[in-house]
Order: C-alpha cells, then structure tokens, then sequence
C-alpha cells in the first residue's frame, strides 16, 4: 500500500503531555542510569532531566502521523534521531508538541518518513525540537524523491578518542525503557519479534540506545552533568538486543562538538553511525 503523500507539511493539532518527577525517574532508569545519577533519579535532587528525555513528550504526536500515512506498522523501523535542546526542560509539568511530516521518500526497497516536531511549554517557552526518521521495510518502490542527504561526522584518523565508556544492558532494559511510552511488541513478545524477522528475539529500541549514548557524552565531557548537553544526533545501523555491552567512544571536535562511535561489544559491531552531540562549553 502507498504512504499517503497528502499529509506532507501538514502540523498535528498539538499534543498534550503532563509529567512528574516519576516520568523523569523512569525514562533514566529506562536508558541505563544508575546509583551515582541521582541527580537524575531522585526527587530531592530536582531532579535534573537527561536532554534525550525530548523523545518521550514527542514520541506520541510522531507516531501517530507516522501511523495516519497507512503503512504497515509491523514493518516499522527506527532509522535516525535528532534533538535541539532551545531551554532547560523542567523537572515537572505540562508540555505540548506538534509534529509534521516533512517529506515521504522512497529508497528502493524502503519508504523513508521524516517527522520534525516542536515542543514548547504550557507557557509557549520554545524547549526543544526534534527530528525522527522512520522506515517501513518493504514500502519504497513508489517513484518519489530519495531522502537528503546528511553531512557526515568524520572522526580524527590521528589521535585516539577522548573518552570512553562502556556499559551493559539488562536481559529487561526493553521491557524497562517501554514503559517511558513506546508499546511497540517488537520490544516486548518473542513470537511477534521472530515473525518480522528477529528471531534472536525482541530488539532494544533504538531510543534506548539514543539516550545511553546522551548519558555516555554527560560522563566522558560534562563531568556527569547531562543538562551541558545542547543537541544530538545518531542514525541507527545495527539491532541491539537487551543485554548487549556499548562502548561508547568520543572525540572532541572544536566548538563543542564531540563525535561519537557506538559499538556493541560482544559482536564488535558499530550499531550507531553519524552519531554527535554538542556540549555547552
């Protein structure tokens, strides 16, 4: 079935999104976070709100424009993430988005959504910006434009990372991390993930590794504090299953750019490619 081309351009109606300290300590506990992130966790402590936190309040309004093209959402694939973070995103409290779809493109064998979306406070206070590319597996085909192309993140051939950090995920880390908001069973039932051609089993979502990729950049250049960091992005190569080790490494670029490698560990496998962030210096 074709994507419906009509809704290109086109702002939802805005999204209504209310949340508490909780909502904060269960999407940092969802991408990892531990003990000594307390800032993060603890109410006593704010507390602070990790920048990817962006991709929950956005990820309904996204979805459901993704899901009004009509195409077959059992073939839906993550395929990249970005974040601009305009104002410091509070501890609690009412935000609202609106999300449109900025151009349906066709790569052959896929079809290529990208869905930008606007956060702002109950207030009208511009928080942050979002971008989501989402591919269906098996849509393209349909003669429409192929999807621009993004400039590409060099790393430095000479000279070793800056920083390095490597971490585990729990055999539950999907189980955990959808409950922050993406339902989707390829995350969660066995049998629905082997017939959409996993059969290893239920993949980590790709925002999941988005936001420990942004807690790994808050402790190899902001010295843990996460709220340095201004914008990110990351395209999503590989699937990680719960359990897999990342080995997250990082150059500094000049002008608060940091580039970034996400491996993971026991396939020595890059999962993340084009992947950056900027650090407020």
């Amino acid at each position: 079935m074709a994507l419906d081309t009509s809704l290109v351009g086109k702002p939802s109606d805005p999204s209504v999104f209310e949340y508490d300290w909780k909502t904060l300590a269960l999407y940092a506990l969802g991408i990892g976070a531990k003990k000594d992130e307390l800032d993060y966790l603890y109410e006593k402590k704010g507390p602070k709100v990790i920048p990817s936190f962006a991709v929950v309040p956005m990820f309904a309004p996204m979805f459901d424009r993704v899901a009004a093209t009509g195409g077959d959402l059992a073939m839906v694939v993550h395929g990249a993430q970005s974040v601009r973070i305009h104002a410091t995103i509070p501890s609690s409290g009412k935000l609202l988005t609106t999300a449109t779809i900025r151009g349906i493109y066709d790569m052959r064998r896929f079809a290529v959504v990208l869905v930008d979306t606007r956060t702002t406070d109950h207030a009208g206070a511009h928080l942050f910006d979002t971008t989501a590319q989402i591919i269906f597996r098996d849509a393209g085909g349909f003669g429409g434009e192929t999807p621009p192309k993004e400039p590409k993140v060099e790393m430095p051939k000479d000279r070793p990372a800056d920083f390095r950090v490597e971490e585990g995920t729990s055999p539950e880390q999907a189980l955990l991390y959808r409950l922050s908001g993406d339902l989707n069973p390829l995350h969660a039932d066995p049998e629905f993930a082997a017939n959409v051609g996993f059969a290893q089993g239920p993949i980590l979502h790709g925002l999941c590794t988005f936001g420990h990729m942004v807690r790994h950049v808050a402790r190899g250049a902001c010295g843990g504090d996460a709220t340095k960091i201004t914008a990110f992005s990351a395209q999503f190569r590989r699937p990680v299953w719960p359990g897999d080790t990342f080995a997250t490494e990082g150059w500094k670029l000049g002008d608060g750019k940091v580039g970034l490698s996400m491996k993971v560990t026991e396939r020595d496998e890059a999962v993340l490619a084009s992947a950056w962030a900027t650090v407020a210096e």
